[in-house]
């Protein structure tokens, strides 16, 4: 069925007249003449093909590119402001958001093109929107767990038979246990969660000090059966390659560590940043990054069995609680 409506969906966006921004919007742009995107999404794959068709839809707006990690981007970023010379007018990510939010650096802007997205995936306060996200689950070995081993929700984690059996990244970020965590606390609520969280402990939970990437070629190679913390299209690349890996959905929800795009405060092209904002998040847009093997933050282009339900990490909360989240890592699983 969600295969069936994913089709359609695709074919009624093709059918449909394409997005178009407001009209002063994109003469605004064009006045501009460029947009200045700080990006650390995969340059073949995703923003070349992004580029090309936005600069297809806007003749006039060139899109200049800058690509690189996302930690040395929002160094160039900071060090720009600090010197009064930003060149940046777009960047993403939800670590970026959540410090340059702190700092006052970032212009509101919600684009028209996102008003069907769920409220979780825009903020509140007017500053950003998703456009990727990404699900945080239990990656497994398929030749090690099968049938009912396979763990449908966090109690099933408790089962003894997973005592030292489990592994996951130490990466202390939103994509490893501090975000588990967040969730874990986020669904169950405080008192059951850090209950849960007591009893996880007892499992000896096994901290790999490397990334989830690596963790899960170590699932795929049999060094452990099960692992918490994998990045859920990580999974999919590698079985559909042929390796012995699934990941599960645990019940109630999962963790989605969004990735916010947003428009830098004192952007030298606004409108033309807005503009790209706007085509990024827009069907034409979504479609571009679902082709380029990202899970699109609009649900309707998300390929079927990818969309667990999930708990949100957004960039507020995780500057309210990631703090308290690295503690109680430390007091429980280090």
């Amino acid at each position: 069925m969600r295969k069936l409506l994913l089709t359609l969906a695709l074919s009624l966006s093709a059918a449909l007249p394409a997005w178009s921004a407001d009209q002063a919007l994109i003469d605004a742009a064009k006045k501009e003449g460029k947009v200045v995107w700080y990006t650390s999404l995969i340059q073949d794959q995703a923003v070349r093909p992004l580029a090309k068709a936005f600069e297809a839809k806007y003749p006039g707006v060139k899109v200049d590119a800058v690509t690189g990690k996302t930690s040395e981007l929002l160094l160039r970023i900071t060090d720009e402001m600090k010197a009064g010379a930003l060149q940046a007018d777009v960047h993403h990510g939800g670590g970026a958001a959540q410090e340059l939010l702190a700092k006052g650096a970032l212009e509101k802007f919600i684009p028209d093109s996102a008003a069907s997205f769920p409220a979780d995936l825009k903020d509140t306060d007017g500053y950003w929107t998703a456009h990727v996200v990404n699900f945080l689950v239990p990656a497994y070995n398929t030749d090690m767990v099968q049938g009912g081993d396979i763990p449908k929700t966090y109690e099933d984690l408790l089962d003894p038979k997973w005592k030292g059996q489990i592994a996951w990244a130490a990466s202390m970020s939103q994509g490893g246990p501090p975000g588990f965590i967040g969730t874990v606390l986020g669904v169950m609520g405080e008192e059951k969660g850090m209950d849960y969280l007591r009893k996880l402990a007892q499992q000896k939970i096994v901290n790999v000090p490397t990334n989830q990437r690596v963790v899960v070629d170590q699932v795929m190679q049999g060094e452990y059966p099960l692992a918490l913390c994998t990045f859920s299209h990580h999974s999919d690349i590698s079985a559909a390659q042929g390796a012995p890996v699934k990941w599960a959905a645990l019940g109630p929800a999962v963790t989605n560590t969004i990735d916010p795009i947003f428009l830098l405060k004192g952007a030298p092209h606004p409108n033309a940043g807005k503009l790209l904002i706007d085509f990024i998040e827009s069907d034409e847009g979504q479609q571009a990054l679902a082709k380029a093997n990202y899970i699109p933050a609009n649900p309707k282009f998300r390929k079927e069995g990818s969309d667990p339900k999930a708990f949100t990490l957004t960039p507020q909360l995780i500057a309210k609680d990631f703090d308290r989240w690295v503690s109680i890592y430390n007091e429980l699983f280090k």
